[in-house]
């Protein structure tokens, strides 16, 4: 299935001179949806993978999928102020500006294996922020997992190069 078929190109958005990739055209798709989690599950073959973290938004509806596929716990990374205790907090550029990421300071026991899944990779900021707040908390960083990478605009992979990184489209 070609899975670009069903990526939605908005010009302008959020700020002028951005192209966003939507994937809610893909995810309300039952099919198309279906074959991404699929096609990362087997990107993850061989790979021990206790917990899977998202970062806010389309990371929650990709990575929670992706955890119950494979069997795993699920973590969310929030932005500031939406999680109800103590949190780990990491600051991080966009390919529009800047924002920060937390987790609960107990979400991830030293030792796990954690994936980290979400919608895109550009710059690379949410993902390294996200890496470094499951390091922070004694976490193994095992595998960073996309739907689409803009390989083509940004270097958001030389950014993660320390890590296992895999997406399941490039632009």
């Amino acid at each position: 299935m070609d899975l670009k078929e069903k990526i939605r190109s908005i010009p302008n958005f959020p700020i002028e001179g951005v192209l966003f990739r939507d994937i809610t055209t893909l995810l309300k798709d039952k099919d198309g949806y279906h074959c991404l989690i699929d096609e990362i599950v087997k990107s993850l073959d061989g790979i021990k993978v206790d917990l899977v973290v998202g970062p806010e938004a389309r990371g929650f509806v990709i990575g929670s999928a992706l955890a119950y596929a494979i069997g795993a716990g699920f973590v969310l990374a929030r932005k500031p102020g939406k999680l109800p205790c103590k949190t780990m907090k990491f600051d991080y550029g966009l390919e529009y500006g800047s924002d920060s990421l937390e987790i609960h300071e107990d979400a991830i026991k030293p030792g796990q294996n954690v994936a980290i899944v979400d919608d895109l990779l550009a710059t690379g900021g949410t993902a390294l922020a996200t890496a470094k707040l499951i390091e922070q908390a004694g976490g193994n960083v095992v595998a960073l997992r996309f739907a689409i990478e803009l390989s083509s605009e940004f270097d958001g992979r030389g950014l993660l190069k320390d890590y296992d990184v895999q997406s399941v489209m490039q632009y």
